[in-house]
C-alpha cells in the first residue's frame, strides 16, 4: 500500500477500491466469528454532550468507530455507580445515577440505529453480528445501585441489564468487596461474604435468567455464589492471583470453581491487576489530588477529571516514566487461566473507560492486535474464538435455560 500511494497512477487510482476491498477480505478471514469486550465503562455525560457522542470521534476508548475499525462487534456497556453510604440518601443517590446511564445507552441504540443495536439475548448479538452490526449488551457494576430494593433487579433486567456486578471497591449491602474502604468504615478483614439481601439478589437473578458477575467480590462472597446460584457465574473483567498477588485478582482454587460449576472468567487488561508497580501508582494517585485541586474539587472523581487536558497529558508523562504492562503479560494470564479452569472457561474484558488499557489494547481500534497476540502465543483459531465470546455465549444460554427450566 505504500508503493501505491507513492506512485499514484492512473492504472493505481483505478485499483484502489479492489484493493481496499481485498486488505478486508484479509482482515475478515483473519478475525474471530465474533468478539465480546465484557466490560466497557460510560461517563455520566455519555451521549449528553458532544465530546462523549459515541457515534463520532471522542475521547473514549470505545466508540463506534473505533469499534468498526478494529473489528469490536460487541459490548457490555457497565451501569456503574461509585459506592456510597448505605442510607436512604445513599441509594437514592445510586438508583439516579444508574437510570441515567440507562437511559444514555437508549440514546445510543437509538441515535445510530444503522450501526448498533441494543442485544439481549446470545441469539440477538449472533444476529446483529450476520447482519454487519454492532451489538450493545448492559452489564451491572456495584449492585449498590438497587437501591437495597429486590424490585430494582426486575427494573434492570427489564431495561436490558443481562449480568449483575455484585459489588465494587468497598462492602455494600450485597457482599463484601475484595477492596474494603476505610472512608466507608470497612473492616479491614473479614470473613463475611452474601448477605441475606445479596442471597435474595442473586436468587431473583437465576429466576430471571441474568448473569451473576463476582469480579470485585471477595473469596468469601465468591464462594457463598457458588453455593446459592443454580446457574453457572461470570467474572466480566478479573486476573490470576497466582501471577499477581493483588486482592481483586482470582486464586487457583476459585478459577477451577468457577469453571467446575460451567461458568467463565473474562481476563480483564487492566494495568494494575497485570503488573506491581508501587511507583506509578503514587504517581497516579498525586495527578489525581492535583487535577482535582485544579479544578477546584476537594477530591478526585474519574467521572469528571479523567478527560480534563491536564489529567490526560499528565498520564502521558506516567506512561513514559512507568511504562503499561504489555500484550504478552495480558496473554500471561490467559495462559493461566486456561492451563487452570480450561480453554472453555476463560474469556476477554478491557474495563476501557474505566481505567483498562496496556500496551497495544489502548482503545477498541487495537482489538486485532490481542488476536494477534493470542495466534504468537500459541492459540488455535478455535481456541481465540472460544476465547473472544464463544465461551460468554454459552455461559449466557446457558443461564437463560436453567431460568426457563425453573420458570
Amino acid at each position: 500500500m505504500k508503493i501505491w500511494r507513492t506512485k499514484a497512477s492512473r492504472i493505481g487510482i483505478a485499483f484502489a477500491p479492489l484493493l481496499a476491498c481485498w486488505s478486508i477480505g484479509v482482515q475478515a478471514q483473519q478475525d474471530p466469528p465474533i468478539t465480546i469486550d465484557t466490560h466497557v465503562d460510560i461517563p455520566l455525560a455519555y451521549m449528553r454532550e458532544a465530546r462523549f457522542d459515541a457515534g463520532k470521534d471522542t475521547p473514549l476508548r470505545v466508540d463506534l468507530g473505533k469499534m468498526e475499525r478494529g473489528g469490536l462487534n460487541a459490548v457490555f456497556f457497565v451501569i456503574y455507580v461509585e459506592q456510597g453510604p448505605l442510607t436512604a440518601e445513599g441509594y437514592a443517590k445510586a438508583v439516579a445515577q444508574a437510570r441515567q446511564k440507562y437511559d444514555d445507552i437508549d440514546l445510543l441504540v437509538k441515535r445510530y440505529p444503522q450501526r448498533i443495536r441494543l442485544a439481549t439475548t446470545p441469539e440477538q448479538v449472533l444476529v446483529n453480528r450476520k447482519a454487519g452490526k454492532l451489538s450493545a449488551m448492559i452489564g451491572i457494576e456495584n449492585g449498590y445501585s438497587l437501591g437495597h430494593d429486590l424490585k430494582n433487579l426486575d427494573v434492570a433486567f427489564a431495561r436490558g441489564a443481562r449480568y449483575i456486578g455484585l459489588t465494587h471497591v468497598g462492602h455494600n449491602d450485597l457482599c463484601t468487596s475484595s477492596m474494603p474502604t476505610a472512608d466507608l468504615g470497612d473492616p479491614p478483614l473479614s470473613d463475611a461474604g452474601l448477605s441475606p439481601f445479596g442471597r435474595s439478589v442473586v436468587e431473583r437473578a437465576n429466576q430471571l435468567g441474568m448473569m451473576i458477575d463476582i469480579s470485585h467480590s471477595s473469596d468469601a462472597c465468591v464462594r457463598d455464589v457458588l453455593q446459592v446460584s443454580k446457574a453457572p457465574i461470570i467474572a466480566s473483567h478479573s486476573a490470576a492471583h497466582a501471577l499477581i498477588n493483588h486482592p481483586r485478582n482470582l486464586p487457583d482454587d476459585l478459577l477451577r470453581a468457577i469453571a467446575a460449576k460451567g461458568g467463565v472468567v473474562q481476563a480483564v487488561a487492566y494495568k494494575g491487576f497485570l503488573k506491581l508497580d508501587p511507583g506509578r501508582e503514587l504517581a497516579e494517585k498525586a495527578l489525581q489530588a492535583q487535577v482535582a485541586k485544579q479544578a477546584g474539587d476537594k477530591s478526585y472523581d474519574s467521572e469528571k477529571h479523567d478527560f480534563l487536558p491536564a489529567y490526560v497529558e499528565g498520564m502521558r508523562r506516567i506512561d513514559a516514566a512507568f511504562p503499561l504492562p504489555t500484550l504478552n503479560d495480558y496473554v500471561a494470564h490467559i495462559r493461566h487461566m486456561v492451563d487452570v479452569a480450561g480453554i472453555d472457561h476463560v474469556g476477554i474484558a478491557s474495563d476501557f473507560d474505566g481505567g483498562g488499557g496496556i500496551d497495544g489494547w489502548q482503545d477498541a481500534t487495537e482489538t486485532r492486535n490481542v488476536t494477534a497476540a493470542l495466534r504468537r502465543h500459541g492459540f488455535s483459531d478455535n481456541d481465540i474464538a472460544k476465547l473472544w465470546g464463544g465461551n460468554l455465549l454459552r455461559v449466557w444460554r446457558a443461564v437463560e435455560q436453567d431460568a426457563d427450566a425453573h420458570r
